[in-house]
């Protein structure tokens, strides 16, 4: 046998390695999904474009080459997001690093950033001063500092692992943030007051745990996602009196909310607030509100 038959054995069609994508993860994922995924995966391990195999259907990669995407399989068949896998994802157009101790950004919160500079885009405030609660991964917080003129941005977490994550993205992206380790829960003092204050807190009732992916439920971080089932709306309580306090006068407050509790959040914006706002997002359900303090 010669050398080029001895290299041939070895290596193997990227078709191939598709074909055993769905296979092994259509009984997991829509099949969709999991074009998706093989595509993500050779993107990032292979730098080629999705529309490869239209161009070269014979394409062939080596050993070394084919490692990585079958780890990234094996990964993904224990249901392992593959942001995770991947280290990273996009966020309004952005590149974020993200691991477990961060939630996954989602087109849900893109809309509410998307919010937030459509109403300010156009403000003749000189410097917006901004403070994002719960920031994980900074996607808010990054996203509005790159995005929103003359925006001075602090961002909030509990998390010393997950403010890691968010200081790296802001790297990443080249903006200033300045970010706080403290927890909303017990009483936070600033110094500052702020012209917005957003946040996307815990939100999801431990009996709603069943309607969302094992993907999700079992990977990201718990603290990030669930709220005890007796106090749903612990979060926004507290922030609403932080926010009290520390809005400057006709400042804004902005949430991401749980769905199903979208009136019941709303209720909260009633006596200190005016102009409030329930927005559905992308699918029809009760996602975000907005309100302003009043004077």
């Amino acid at each position: 046998m010669s050398d080029l038959d001895v290299e041939t054995t070895l290596n193997m069609l990227l078709r191939e390695i598709k074909n055993i994508y769905h296979s092994e993860l259509d009984a997991f994922y829509p099949k969709d999904e999991v074009d998706s995924f093989f595509y993500l995966v050779i993107e990032h391990y292979l730098d080629l474009e999705r529309f490869v195999l239209a161009l070269n259907p014979d394409l062939v990669i080596t050993k070394t080459e084919e490692q990585p995407l079958f780890e990234a399989l094996s990964q993904l068949r224990l249901e392992r997001p593959i942001q995770y896998i991947l280290g990273g994802t996009q966020f309004m157009d952005l590149e974020l690093m993200v691991n477990e101790n961060v939630l996954i950004p989602r087109p849900e919160t893109e809309e509410l950033v998307r919010w937030i500079i459509g109403d300010y885009e156009v403000s003749e405030i000189e410097e917006i001063n901004i403070l994002d609660i719960g920031t994980g991964s900074g996607c808010i917080a990054i996203s509005l500092a790159k995005f929103l003129k003359n925006a001075q941005v602090k961002a909030l977490d509990v998390s010393d692992k997950a403010l890691e994550v968010a200081k790296q993205n802001a790297l990443l992206n080249e903006v200033k943030v300045e970010f706080i380790q403290a927890d909303i829960l017990i009483d936070v003092l600033l110094k500052e007051k702020y012209d917005i204050i957003v946040s996307n807190p815990p939100y999801v009732r431990r009996l709603e745990k069943n309607k969302i992916k094992l993907n999700v439920s079992e990977n990201e971080p718990d603290i990030a996602l669930f709220v005890e089932d007796n106090e749903p709306l612990v979060f926004y309580q507290k922030i609403i009196e932080f926010a009290k306090t520390n809005l400057k006068k006709e400042g804004w407050l902005y949430f991401e909310i749980n769905q199903y509790l979208g009136e019941e959040t709303k209720a909260l914006f009633e006596n200190d607030f005016t102009e409030v706002v329930l927005h559905k997002d992308m699918f029809g359900n009760d996602r975000m509100l907005k309100g302003k303090l009043k004077n």
